[in-house]
């Protein structure tokens, strides 16, 4: 879990161990600048301290790019980036950091997509987070909407993938197929295929099985919750049997 890192290493430390932009980011922190180009000294970073690590750094400059944060937002933000009590601080010293330094976020985010570039579940995820960030005050805002699709674009997320990611936070309620990623014209034997498939592939037991950092699996349990409502609306909408039931969030 990335928060015992924090606990253990304190935040010079830990800008060695994820090195880059990120690094550096930490390690101004700790008041030691690290500007690391050639990558980690110790061999590659923990996903789990790079996907924190950069859902914070990310989320902070989200915040500065729309100018105002509420208080759902921070709810939000904290739901997601779960550390312990004497931890919390450090964490959103962290994010006030990041939103004052001059280090762009496509920095960051080109080193996120490049760490998880052969998990591109993960990258997904990030984007999931931000997004439940960004909406947790009921709109999602036309700066960040710009924001997310220029950090999706640094991810190489196509459109489609943005745009159904998208619906599960945009409150489109007529829309449900968005969410799911599927066709209106799919059949119900199609649709109930593809609905246990995206089950299958982004249940939170999966992440876990995986060892994923807690951020993921809060993530990916608020991802489920957003598909198995949308498989509910299509099947009210089409009269379709009840006996295939949502999975538990």
């Amino acid at each position: 879990m990335a928060s015992s890192f924090w606990g253990a290493l304190g935040g010079g430390g830990l800008g060695l161990v994820i090195g880059g932009p990120l690094g550096a980011l930490v390690g101004a922190l700790a008041g030691h600048v690290l500007v690391d180009r050639e990558g980690a000294p110790f061999g590659p970073a923990p996903r789990e301290l790079v996907f924190t690590t950069g859902l914070v750094a990310l989320a902070a400059k989200m915040a500065r790019s729309d100018g105002v944060v509420t208080c759902d937002e921070i709810t939000a933000f904290h739901r997601i980036v779960e550390v312990p009590p004497d931890q919390q601080q450090r964490i959103q010293s962290l994010f006030d950091l990041a939103k004052q330094t001059s280090a762009g976020f496509e920095a960051y985010a080109t080193q996120i997509a490049g760490a998880f570039k052969d998990e591109p579940a993960l990258l997904e995820d990030v984007l999931d987070g931000l997004f439940l960030i960004a909406a947790a005050d009921g709109a999602i805002h036309e700066a960040e909407h710009a924001y997310l699709v220029s950090v999706a674009g640094i991810f190489g997320i196509a459109e489609t993938d943005f745009a159904r990611i998208e619906a599960r936070h945009a409150r489109r309620p007529d829309d449900p197929y968005l969410v799911l990623g599927a066709s209106r014209e799919m059949d119900d034997a199609e649709l109930k295929r593809h609905y246990r498939r995206l089950v299958a592939e982004t249940h939170p037991d999966r992440e876990i099985a995986r060892g994923l950092p807690e951020e993921a699996v809060a993530i990916a349990t608020r991802r489920i919750a957003a598909i198995n409502a949308a498989w509910d609306a299509i099947q009210k909408e089409r009269g379709m049997s009840r006996n295939l039931a949502p999975e538990p969030a």
